[in-house]
């Protein structure tokens, strides 16, 4: 059976090889973040944030604190994907439009707030650890959407975080989870890796 979601899926991988030439509009690239903002997170708390470094100028800032890696300034766009501190405070906030859409009643509001102001807020490795998860579903479904759009994509994780936290104007309460870098590609790259054997990785009980 075809299925162009797993199609997908199964035929990504990371590029190398980018068309330098080619550039992204910034229509094209709010598409990618609206799709990426549809991904899953912990009580609809939303905490991301993706800066898209797409200028010539801004590429050069990026690239020297990247470990100088060329898909910074080949591909079209490297988004900084940011993650946030968990504030549980603006779940009240976050919820206002699904209770004005009738999906949920104002009641339901504090039976989200509350939960997860005792699951996170005296926990600072579990705020933490939620920003990287929340960040990282983000980041996975550009990956998909962008590979959907006949383009590659690169995740990196080799890069002076504090330096690109200070160049870029991070916030105190971001982290830099990831360099994701999309664009149209050239010849010459990998097809998928082979993978362990689904034995190898799955448990049944």
């Amino acid at each position: 059976m075809t299925n162009c979601v797993i199609d997908c899926i199964l035929s990504r991988s990371s590029t190398k090889y980018y068309d330098p030439a080619t550039t992204l509009s910034d229509d094209q690239i709010r598409e990618l973040v609206r799709i990426g903002t549809s991904a899953p997170t912990s009580f609809h708390l939303q905490n991301w944030r993706f800066i898209a470094v797409r200028s010539p100028e801004a590429k050069a800032r990026l690239r020297p604190i990247a470990w100088n890696q060329p898909a910074t300034t080949e591909a079209a766009v490297t988004f900084i994907v940011c993650g946030q501190l968990v504030e549980t405070s603006v779940i009240p906030a976050r919820l206002a439009p699904l209770v004005e859409a009738g999906i949920m009643t104002p009641e339901m509001v504090p039976e989200w707030e509350i939960p997860a102001r005792d699951l996170y807020m005296a926990y600072p490795q579990r705020r933490r650890d939620e920003a990287i998860r929340t960040a990282t579903f983000g980041a996975a479904a550009i990956i998909y959407a962008a590979r959907s759009m006949g383009m590659g994509s690169t995740p990196m994780i080799g890069f002076d975080f504090d330096a690109v936290h200070r160049e870029f104007g991070l916030a105190e309460d971001e982290v830099p989870v990831m360099l994701l870098s999309i664009g149209p590609e050239r010849p010459g790259n990998w097809a998928q890796k082979p993978r362990l054997p689904v034995s190898d990785v799955l448990e049944l009980v």
